[in-house]
């Protein structure tokens, strides 16, 4: 018999997904009938838009989706993509730019896919996306991991970016509004890193989809917009899953320079060809759509936002800075490790979220999954009522450490 490994080392090397992970968890047990709360899924708890699910039934009932279209999206979506993208952050860019992709996460895998070549170094600030780092090794790069803390707002500067450049750096992976720390970087900030960038020929890979997703005296601020001379090496990747909670319709797009997105649209054609014609109809309806629907779901994550950091800042040992944009808090722990509760004491953030889990029946996705341990994630696109009460349990649990 063969005693070659069953299955690639290069899969082998991928982790599973620790937010999907922690929200199936979190889901089992609500099956077994406990009464689990989950901080952990990245998505809103709003139903998709009226108009939005209306434009998806007429487009099942209308054969022209029931076939093929064009792997690099419909020529309608793609064009609205790129008026949506002028009117919301500035950005003026041709349809033939943009590519419409299954989810955000085929929009990140198929644009580094296309930027890099073995051994070419990635700037990635922690902390990160998850998916990041495995997407960067899967297109056969090296993250570089910048760590930055609450201390400095989970932001980096340019001069810690330089410590990490070396000369196989080839793209920066730059992410505002952040998941997993809710950080916005001011724009003075994004113009700095931009042209820091821009000095050293790197290419900027911009991940944009909390743009609508501020708060208090936050700005959105598109790098390329900001810094229009590095618009050439910048790709941009969005989608309709958190504005218009769509998380499950599965449309992103890429938006880049021609040749790049015609790169990236070869290998979807291979990889999947298009996306599900019924979703993009869909996509096409949100963003060709008003933001109302958004604003009110912005107002109530807002609301929740500020409930969470008051709360989470009562208890003792937490640190949790103030989250400005998309809807998670990331408070630091590191002051409940060590500490006796319940007859356990946890060492490390992932054994603190799994006394969590266990104790207070509450999901919450521990920092190691983001790069920097010592810290939790906790998503604020929950109910009110259960956000209270999930928080609430939380501070009691947490409350007994000794």
């Amino acid at each position: 018999m063969s005693d070659r490994p069953r299955v690639s080392a290069r899969i082998s090397a991928i982790s599973e997904s620790a937010t999907l992970a922690v929200d199936a968890r979190a889901k089992a047990m609500k099956a077994q009938g406990r009464p689990v709360i989950g901080f952990g899924a990245g998505e809103p708890d709003f139903p998709t838009p009226d108009h939005v699910v209306e434009a998806a039934v007429a487009a099942a009932r209308d054969p022209r989706f029931h076939r093929y279209t064009p792997a690099g999206g419909l020529p309608e979506l793609r064009e609205a993509v790129a008026e949506k993208t002028r009117r919301d952050s500035g950005y003026a860019v041709e349809p033939s730019q943009v590519l419409v992709t299954n989810g955000g996460k085929q929009a990140v895998h198929e644009a580094l896919a296309a930027m890099l070549d073995p051994g070419d170094e990635v700037l990635l600030v922690a902390p990160y996306w998850t998916t990041y780092p495995e997407s960067i090794r899967l297109a056969g790069g090296v993250p570089v991991f910048v760590v930055t803390d609450e201390g400095t707002g989970y932001m980096a500067g340019v001069e810690q970016l330089e410590a990490a450049r070396t000369e196989r750096t080839k793209v920066l992976v730059f992410v505002s509004p952040s998941n997993p720390t809710g950080a916005v970087y001011p724009r003075e900030q994004v113009r700095a890193i931009g042209r820091w960038a821009d000095e050293h020929g790197l290419w900027v890979l911009t991940d944009e989809i909390y743009e609508h997703l501020v708060y208090g005296g936050a700005e959105f601020s598109s790098l390329p917009v900001e810094v229009p001379e590095i618009a050439d090496r910048t790709v941009v990747v969005n989608g309709v899953a958190k504005t218009y909670a769509m998380t499950g319709w599965r449309v992103g797009w890429i938006i880049g320079p021609k040749d790049l997105v015609r790169a990236a649209s070869n290998l979807q054609s291979h990889a999947t060809s298009n996306v599900a014609n019924v979703s993009q109809a869909a996509a096409l309806a949100a963003v060709s759509g008003g933001l109302a629907a958004v604003e009110a779901m912005r107002e109530a994550f807002d609301r929740r936002r500020r409930t969470m950091v008051r709360m989470l800042g009562g208890i003792d040992g937490v640190v949790c800075p103030e989250p400005l944009g998309a809807f998670y808090a990331y408070p630091s722990v590191k002051g409940v490790l060590g500490r006796e509760v319940r007859g356990r004491t946890p060492r490390t953030s992932a054994e603190l979220a799994e006394l969590v889990l266990e104790e207070a029946e509450v999901a919450v996705v521990p920092g190691e999954a983001f790069g920097t341990p010592g810290y939790l994630r906790l998503s604020y696109a929950l109910g009110d009522e259960d956000l209270a009460e999930g928080v609430g349990r939380l501070q009691r649990l947490l409350g007994e450490a000794r």
